[in-house]
């Protein structure tokens, strides 16, 4: 009998409630073509009455930290602390712990190179993958973690990286390399465990204290470069960024807002709205609260904010098998951004390339994303 009520308790639980009439399907809205009619962009360069382009950065940049909504109290003071270092194949790897703003003390990874510096560095930013277990470790080989840590970054190299660990790749060719945890990932992430289902929740959560946990991810990223370019083994005029899906969103949004950032790299990231929600393509937008800004849409697309980077030197690579983005968004949302850098004279510094690919960043794109920083970085 016992068994008998388990097996219809489960049925039940396994039956989806539908109704006749709905609204929404496949997760948008049956009016999603209506509503992004309705995007004009106000703010993007061309359609904002700005026509000073620094003048014109200057207001963007605001419009996004206004939509980006209150950000996390700086820190008073970094008080960087060394927890443990390991001699690599020419570079120190060091784990660090230090204030990234006034509420929170995390650990990172930093990568130094061999010899005297100052060099030139990068922030390796982490991918998103659905996977918050790990996150730095996912870009530099952890060490002074449990055997399920080594063996889940060992497991995510593989996957999504052919392998190699892109942190310490660039560090044995000369770079400062340093990474962190994203909130709710990896070592920031929640007491209870890993659930992926929980990250919208929380993301809600901080919207009902007048926060977003994407922004504050991104407000990380800016705090985390500038504590990059006050190390002394790095050179100031010298820092890029990098990252893979996530991470390649992760990076773009750090070079259109922090200065420090003299080039950067996105992997696997970029589209315009138009094609990412959409039901042309048989597909659906996963990122959900990951990269949601509010309001932002109403003033600048993907594209748009991507280009206050401008004139910056900038590596884009997608993936013409990259179930997770369409080409014609892709390719529309390339042209649109060497449309600015045309008009500022510098399309030479913008390079983007479609790559016979799926959503990945393997050993071929980074020996490219290499080239890039020693072309842009090491002159």
């Amino acid at each position: 009998m016992w068994q008998t009520a388990a097996a219809q308790q489960s049925k039940q639980q396994a039956h989806i409630q539908q109704r006749e009439n709905y609204e929404f399907d496949n997760d948008i809205p049956r009016y999603v073509e209506q509503l992004k009619q309705e995007l004009t962009y106000p703010m993007a360069w061309g359609n904002s009455p700005i026509r000073n382009f620094k003048k014109w950065k200057k207001a963007a940049r605001q419009t996004v930290f206004q939509c980006m909504m209150t950000p996390p109290r700086r820190a008073t003071a970094w008080n960087m602390e060394v927890l443990g270092e390991e001699q690599r194949d020419g570079y120190r790897a060091q784990k660090i712990a230090f204030n990234i703003n006034a509420y929170s003390r995390i650990t990172a990874y930093l990568l130094i190179p061999n010899g005297k510096g100052p060099f030139p560095a990068i922030n390796a930013l982490h991918d998103h993958g659905g996977h918050l277990f790990i996150g730095k470790e996912k870009m530099i080989r952890p060490f002074m973690v449990t055997r399920e840590v080594t063996d889940d970054a060992d497991t995510w190299a593989k996957q999504l990286y052919d392998g190699q660990y892109m942190g310490d790749y660039l560090a044995r060719h000369g770079y400062v390399v340093f990474s962190m945890d994203a909130p709710m990932w990896g070592e920031r992430g929640r007491r209870e465990g890993v659930d992926r289902n929980r990250y919208d929740i929380i993301a809600g959560n901080m919207m009902m204290l007048g926060r977003d946990l994407s922004a504050f991810m991104t407000y990380d990223d800016l705090a985390a470069t500038d504590f990059l370019a006050q190390l002394p083994c790095v050179d100031a005029e010298r820092i890029g960024c990098v990252g893979c899906s996530m991470g390649g969103y992760r990076a773009w949004m750090l070079s259109a807002l922090n200065d420090h950032i003299k080039a950067g790299a996105s992997i696997c990231w970029m589209i315009n709205t138009d094609a990412q929600l959409t039901k042309r393509y048989g597909r659906r937008e996963y990122g959900g609260f990951a990269n949601c800004i509010p309001a932002l849409r109403q003033y600048l697309d993907y594209p748009h904010i991507a280009s206050l980077a401008c004139p910056k030197a900038m590596l884009f690579i997608n993936g013409r098998k990259d179930h997770l983005f369409p080409l014609p968004g892709v390719e529309q949302a390339f042209d649109e951004m060497h449309r600015v850098w045309k008009s500022q004279h510098a399309d030479s510094n913008l390079v983007t390339e479609l790559w016979d690919i799926p959503h990945s960043c393997g050993i071929p794109v980074q020996e490219r994303t290499l080239t890039f920083f020693d072309t842009t970085l090491k002159k």
